[in-house]
């Protein structure tokens, strides 16, 4: 199955699916070509026959609408980008808290800091977590043991 796409893009699908049952196609070949599952294609039919092609239009999505605008959400994330060291933190490493307190500041729109992660989800941002390591760490003497040492412990 492929990931969902633009609502355009699935309402095509949607009227594909219909041409496609209406010529007598069956669902499961249906669905194999639309590249969808079956209880979708089964569902966008029913929905086809209560409502016709009305039925098979994109509605909006439900749910309260993000606070920041497309243009703000590109800011955000060139400022993201040139690190939590170039806004004036300590450390190199973004929290949901900093991250709500630069939003806060930069565009005056509060976020609850969980709730931001919901909003770099839909940036398509990942959550990301620093490796520790330690501070004496040397990594020549690393690499001079895994050249040298570990091939004679490594079992074979």
């Amino acid at each position: 199955m492929r990931p969902p796409g633009t609502s355009q893009q699935l309402e095509r699908r949607r009227r594909q699916a219909i041409y496609l049952l209406d010529s007598g196609r069956h669902l499961s070949a249906v669905a194999r070509q639309v590249q969808c599952a079956k209880s979708s294609v089964s569902r966008w039919w029913a929905a086809y026959k209560r409502g016709g092609a009305k039925g098979l239009q994109a509605r909006p999505i439900p749910g309260r609408p993000c606070r920041l605008s497309p243009a703000q959400k590109r800011t955000l994330a060139s400022r993201l980008l040139k690190g939590a060291l170039a806004e004036g933190y300590h450390t190199d490493l973004w929290t949901l808290e900093r991250i709500a307190q630069l939003i806060h500041k930069q565009f005056r729109v509060r976020y609850h800091p969980h709730h931001v992660w919901w909003l770099l989800r839909g940036m398509g941002w990942s959550c990301q977590k620093p490796e520790r390591r330690a501070l004496q760490r040397d990594e020549r003497a690393i690499a001079r043991w895994k050249q040298a040492r570990w091939p004679h412990i490594k079992k074979r």
